[in-house]
């Protein structure tokens, strides 16, 4: 069972609903996100009614959530949730979008994307993302080097800075030079420790799919993160293996109706133009685009459709 207290709710009223399940024999998961706590009530349900919680001071709404992903539901939170990530908003009504490199950190790379996407009247730049080779000797990840270089150039083109985080030793730095939003990798979104920590921090979070990846345990992946209280979270397709030309508009068809959650796609990685289209149609609500979208041949037709269908 999941109870949602109302925004004004006070601390008195969120212990009498957490002594409530535990008088039952049950226990109480409280995850305090910026707008709502949530109540998990975790063991036996049978014998409770929602009914009786839902008369209780400081309550908005109870209900019982069938599966492992409960807070992310859209049972528990019928209205979409809104994201900010700097001066972009995504989500209940909100479009937007980000550009960057996923493979290539290297300055004159950066600067490169950095200057299209500020042409085009985009807020973010990204490092990061990209598919993770198997080979132990082709493994790479954004370190702090990386992450200062991308915030150097991130900032001299009035740009917010997005980057990639595999390592949770690397969370500190990314908070100490205010990274504007954190990005999950889809190898990542099975390191639980990883997301529970990005869970109790103040930040918001992009957790990429790929097709490695099932819609259940995505949203399994976003309940780690809003168990700890953090619910600034977009999920992030990206179609095929991360290179292919594929996207399953089903399965996000279906994901908007299993999630209040934000969805974007990472377009390029997932088809292009014509295959964004249809993400926005099927409820995407923003695109990320990588630096091969910013070639000579393809900007044009990026920039000519961002103008009409993304803020």
């Amino acid at each position: 069972m999941i109870v949602v207290m109302s925004a004004r709710a006070s601390e008195a009223e969120v212990r009498d609903v957490v002594s409530r399940i535990e008088g039952a024999g049950l226990a109480a998961h409280v995850s305090r996100g910026i707008e709502r706590t949530v109540i998990g009530a975790v063991g036996e349900e049978r014998g409770m009614d929602a009914a009786s919680f839902e008369s209780m001071a400081g309550v908005e709404r109870a209900l019982r959530v069938v599966g492992d992903y409960r807070i992310v539901s859209r049972a528990a939170q019928p209205q979409d949730t809104r994201v900010r990530m700097g001066r972009a908003v995504f989500g209940a009504g909100g479009t937007a979008w980000l550009g960057g490199s996923a493979q290539d950190w290297s300055e004159d790379a950066l600067r490169a994307v950095a200057r299209q996407v500020a042409a085009a009247g985009g807020k973010l730049l990204y490092a990061g993302g990209g598919r993770s080779h198997a080979s132990p000797y082709h493994y790479r990840t954004l370190g702090v080097s990386e992450l200062d270089r991308l915030h150097d150039v991130a900032g001299e083109a009035g740009l917010d800075a997005v980057a990639e985080l595999r390592d949770v030793r690397l969370l500190d730095a990314h908070l100490e030079r205010q990274t504007e939003a954190l990005l999950l990798p889809p190898q990542s979104l099975g390191n639980v420790e990883l997301l529970r920590e990005v869970g109790r921090i103040n930040k918001a979070v992009i957790l990429q799919r790929d097709n490695r990846l099932t819609l259940d345990e995505w949203l399994a992946a976003a309940e780690h993160v809003a168990l700890g209280g953090n619910h600034q979270i977009v999920l992030c397709e990206c179609g095929g293996d991360g290179q292919s030309v594929s996207l399953d508009v089903g399965g996000l068809a279906s994901l908007r109706r299993r999630t209040h959650l934000p969805l974007i796609v990472a377009a390029p990685m997932a088809g292009g133009v014509a295959l964004a289209r249809a993400a926005m149609i099927t409820g995407a609500c923003g695109l990320m685009l990588d630096g091969a979208a910013w070639s000579d041949d393809e900007a044009p037709a990026w920039r000519e459709w961002l103008d009409g269908a993304v803020e």
